[in-house]
């Protein structure tokens, strides 16, 4: 039989707070994270504004030495992770055991920042090769687990997920299945990314997948939207601390919500764009109603993928209006990417963290920056466009779809003592 499993802690380092509580309480005032880029010189560039991390030191919670042998991807990986141990009590406690405690951690890009820096470096050089010893294990994604599972002494399962834009629900699923299989009592989870450079920013221009709308960056990122260029890079990260339920309620542990699903597909469509007709982000709804064992009419509100950019945004609508018929219209939907930006790996743990919350405190954050009704979009969706909605939500659910074709959708609900 199957275990159960609860979310016993929460950390969080996001574009609109340093912490859970300032994240959420800007979350549901609807406030924007974008502004001009301040990692590097960004004014040749066609994209000059981004949704940053605000007055972050990694020496809160790193030793000063030890922060340059990191990329930022792990500074905000063990920020949120220390976050989430406090939050969930775990450290030092002797009702855990380290054997039965695992981290699974997802990241897009991982340390893209030192891949650039050691490159610029080196093609600045006469060819001999002069490469930081640090260079590869700050570059590559499992070392943020590793770090996590060194800094607190835990040896369960540890790896990374990487599914572009999905890999935090990734690491969050296989979090949720290691539980449930028995293989461990509690999993440090989530994900984190920091692709605000040369790089990643170049990149996804190159793509033509963000915004441009240097002149007005706080409503750049416009989800469903008739006017909407693209998507508005984020940073930070996000953990989610999950147990299982007879473990947490034997050490007396604060309970958020109960994980009851998770579902992944696949659109074995394009590198890049999602299936027109929305197949795989259907299929993958499908796929954790099942997972939950729950009939579609359960789901009160969805957090959509929903990134702001033109051909994505209304393939997610068509897929939930397939997924949920009638009931479409009476889920609430909003997608948070409007405030923070795209987290790409660490989306999916920035979205479950307000997908729990949602459902701890009774309200919806909502879709802002909604100036111009898509032809496309079927009014008859609710899409808490402007301000939160409160309302009791019982059951929630998170997707999240990558490049590549992936695709991941959890689903939350309320935990009754």
């Amino acid at each position: 039989m199957l275990k159960r499993v609860v979310v016993t802690g929460l950390g969080a380092l996001t574009p609109l707070g340093n912490n859970v509580e300032d994240s959420w309480k800007n979350l549901v005032a609807g406030v924007s994270g974008a502004g001009p880029i301040t990692r590097f010189d960004a004014s040749k560039f066609k994209t000059r504004f981004a949704c940053e991390v605000k007055g972050f030191d990694p020496a809160d919670y790193i030793e000063r030495k030890e922060i340059r042998k990191m990329d930022p991807f792990t500074h905000y990986a063990i920020a949120v992770s220390a976050q989430g141990v406090a939050d969930a009590g775990l450290e030092n406690n002797p009702a855990i055991d380290p054997d039965r405690v695992g981290v699974i951690w997802g990241s897009g890009v991982g340390g893209i920042k030192t891949f650039q820096d050691e490159i610029i470096q080196f093609s600045r050089g006469d060819g001999t090769p002069r490469f930081n010893p640090f260079y590869i294990p700050k570059m590559i994604i499992d070392l943020a687990p590793g770090h996590i599972s060194m800094r607190y002494g835990f040896r369960g399962p540890n790896f990374a997920t990487v599914s572009a834009c999905a890999s935090s629900t990734n690491a969050l699923i296989d979090a949720f299945n290691y539980i449930r299989l028995d293989q461990a009592d509690i999993m440090i989870s989530g994900g984190s990314e920091a692709p605000i450079n040369e790089s990643g920013v170049g990149g996804f221009n190159a793509l033509h997948a963000l915004s441009v709308r240097n002149d007005d960056p706080a409503t750049a990122s416009r989800p469903y939207d008739k006017d909407r260029d693209g998507f508005v890079i984020g940073e930070g990260g996000v953990c989610v601390i999950l147990e299982e339920l007879e473990h947490a309620k034997k050490r007396g542990a604060k309970i958020y919500a109960e994980v009851i699903g998770g579902g992944m597909s696949a659109d074995a469509y394009h590198m890049t764009a999602p299936h027109p007709e929305g197949l795989g982000a259907h299929h993958v709804m499908e796929n954790a109603l099942r997972d939950a064992k729950i009939k579609p009419e359960e789901i009160d509100y969805i957090n959509t993928h929903g990134t702001s950019t033109p051909i994505g945004d209304p393939q997610e609508l068509k897929a939930i209006q397939h997924t949920f018929g009638e009931h479409a219209w009476n889920i609430l939907i909003s997608s948070t990417k409007s405030m923070t930006g795209h987290l790409l790996g660490g989306a999916g743990a920035v979205e479950a963290m307000v997908s729990i919350l949602a459902i701890r405190d009774g309200i919806v954050p909502p879709t802002i920056n909604h100036f111009t009704d898509d032809p496309e979009v079927d009014p008859r969706f609710q899409l808490c466009f402007h301000k939160a909605v409160k309302k009791d939500i019982t059951t929630a659910l998170s997707n999240t779809f990558g490049f590549g074709g992936h695709n991941a959708t959890l689903i939350f609900k309320k935990y009754i003592f």
